[in-house]
């Protein structure tokens, strides 16, 4: 099951086969520097590794020849270390960062072909930015800072307000709307430019390492503040992280970035399973393994009496999750969707997954 994205920027397995991406990303390339548009048409500079370019050419090539779509109603999450590209990756989504070739579409629109008008639209109505800085308006009040930028869009004050105050109290304000961000601890103004972004009700959410600045216990509370709304809402969110485990945490895929290029993209379990080299090895070393893992993993053919089974699984149930109704029921457990089982697991296909045997040979 490989779901790399190599050099070449062929699309990794599970682009969805039918309808239109909400965002189509193809051979897109970003360099800084002189001359940029030479690089990504000269197979022998695109063959340089960063060091070399720069040190040929002046230029870098923060984005290189990168392709993926996003699913509507997924969370796809950007991941990498520190001058992987990620940031200038999802700038180049909206041309906060200019691209340097390639072809970016969203809704089967050309991006790059847009005029300014058409580019301050895609802006304020369809993919709103979630940024590390929060860039609250200290001066005004929680209620109008959330309803800015409804009033960038012209609705009237009273109406703007009311939408307002329904965002505050999603993400769980309600109580602070007239307190100003000063009086506001980090996760609480975190959650201000949270509800901002979604007043304005966005096709897309971009969230560029919203919380990387915040403390342990507030960044999980925000996490799970993220994955509650995207449970209520479905909206389709792009997120930037360097930490694995949030990527792990919000994402539905994941692509994971090194020198501008995507090395890997796919589920959670996919990358943590089926590590695409020995980067990705490296970079999943230390994961718990049966807190990503799910029993797809590791059941087998069989029949354990079906949905009525006192220990039939959902195939999403993650291993550490069906080892203790295994050992609790003492005997396989059934893997059961829609009424039907799909296969078993027992104990020794589950501890096979936990040592690390690849992917799909746990119940060989």
């Amino acid at each position: 099951m490989s779901t790399t994205t190599p050099a070449s920027g062929t699309l990794a397995s599970g682009t969805p086969a039918s309808g239109t991406p909400v965002f189509g990303v193809r051979n897109l390339w970003k360099v800084f520097g002189p001359k940029t548009d030479r690089i990504p048409g000269d197979p022998a500079l695109t063959a340089l590794s960063q060091t070399e370019l720069r040190a040929r050419t002046g230029c870098t090539a923060a984005v290189r020849d990168v392709s993926f779509d996003v699913r509507k109603g997924e969370v796809f999450v950007v991941m990498g270390l520190s001058g992987s590209g990620k940031s200038t990756l999802v700038r180049c989504l909206t041309r906060l960062i200019e691209p340097t070739s390639g072809t970016l579409e969203i809704d089967g629109e050309d991006v790059l072909a847009m005029d300014k008008n058409r580019l301050r639209e895609l802006r304020r109505h369809r993919a709103a930015m979630v940024f590390q800085h929060f860039g609250l308006l200290p001066h005004r009040t929680v209620l109008d800072n959330v309803a800015y930028g409804l009033e960038i869009q012209g609705m009237g004050r009273a109406e703007r307000r009311a939408k307002a105050a329904e965002f505050v109290a999603k993400v769980g304000l309600e109580g602070l709307e007239h307190r100003r961000p000063g009086q506001l601890s980090g996760g609480q103004q975190q959650r201000v430019g949270l509800a901002r972004a979604l007043a304005v009700d966005p096709e897309v959410l971009l969230f560029d390492e919203p919380f990387s600045a915040l403390d342990p216990l507030i960044r999980r509370d925000m996490q799970e503040e993220v994955v509650r709304l995207h449970r209520e809402e479905g909206r389709t969110m792009v997120f930037i992280t360097h930490d694995l485990s949030e990527a792990l945490r919000l994402g539905d895929r994941i692509a994971l970035m090194r020198d501008g290029r995507v090395v890997q993209l796919g589920t959670p379990e996919e990358i943590v399973g089926a590590p695409a080299d020995d980067y990705v090895r490296d970079f999943v070393r230390d994961v718990p393994r049966e807190q990503v893992m799910t029993v797809r993993t590791a059941m087998r053919a069989g029949d354990c009496g079906g949905p009525e089974h006192p220990g039939a699984l959902s195939p999403d149930t993650v291993v550490s999750g069906a080892i203790e109704t295994v050992a609790r029921s003492g005997r396989a457990a059934c893997v059961v969707e829609d009424g039907e089982c799909l296969g078993v697991v027992d104990h020794q296909g589950l501890l096979s997954v936990v040592a690390g045997v690849p992917l799909g040979k746990a119940a060989a």
